[in-house]
């Protein structure tokens, strides 16, 4: 799998397929690598769709397990990492494109529409992270238990204080709803989005849904759609359709 190099940040990503550009961003939070996909995604998109577009992902910058690295960015979390992805994507020629996201993926996608909004045709989140007003903290806490040691044992410039601060801006500044932007930037955003919510702490239904209600645009599938895991199939399906839909070089 290759590796993409832009000053100090090295990203490791791969891409298979051919056809309109879809960027697949993985789930795991911030320990979010490709491996993701083939394990703990109750579908794998970048072998689900690999015939019809050319699927592109790649490791989260610092995941403890990938091999992507870069600067930990105190002040600006989120960017950073919407600054790899779109990055990568101009390494790759590619303008406009497709994207899906998984878990954390929901945030990225969102800054995503924030950041080149002119250059995102369709949007797919699945299972997407949330805020829910009874457990602000939980990302916080989880990630400085279950990112940040490992992180600072593979890199010694990384101290827990340089966490700390990272979490706190990422997860605290700002806690409502999908962190990254607001209900009235989803109110007025009109790119076509397609949800497939989940309900657990870390994917809040009502989040999700709240999403669902104020994009002009969007859509969600049924629910639930992973259990029993014979629905499974028919979410990807109502996935395929959505990017049929919206696919410039349909027709």
């Amino acid at each position: 799998m290759p590796i993409f190099e832009k000053g100090n940040v090295r990203i490791h990503y791969e891409e298979t397929g051919a056809g309109t550009p879809l960027l697949i961003i993985p789930g795991g939070g911030l320990n979010a690598t490709m491996g993701f996909l083939s394990g703990s995604s109750p579908f794998n998109p970048m072998v689900e769709f690999k015939d019809k577009y050319r699927c592109i992902t790649l490791d989260l910058r610092n995941a403890p397990d990938g091999q992507s690295s870069g600067p930990l960015e105190i002040e600006r979390p989120w960017d950073s990492h919407s600054d790899d992805q779109l990055a990568l994507l101009d390494h790759l020629g590619i303008g406009d494109f497709l994207v899906m996201g998984f878990c954390i993926g929901g945030p990225f996608i969102w800054n995503l529409l924030r950041r080149a909004p002119g250059r995102i045709i369709a949007a797919v989140l699945v299972q997407p992270s949330g805020s829910r007003a009874d457990m602000r903290d939980m990302f916080y806490t989880n990630n400085m238990a279950g990112w940040g040691p490992a992180l600072c044992a593979r890199r010694p410039d990384v101290s827990m204080a340089m966490v700390d601060g990272f979490l706190t801006r990422m997860y605290r500044t700002d806690p409502d709803f999908v962190f990254t932007v607001t209900r009235d930037f989803v109110r007025t955003c009109l790119t076509p989005v397609l949800i497939l919510p989940d309900d657990v702490p870390a994917h809040p239904y009502a989040v999700a849904m709240e999403c669902a209600r104020l994009a002009p645009n969007a859509q969600v599938s049924f629910y639930p759609w992973k259990d029993p895991v014979d629905m499974i199939p028919l979410a990807v399906r109502h996935v395929a359709t959505f990017l049929r839909a919206n696919d410039p070089k349909v027709g």
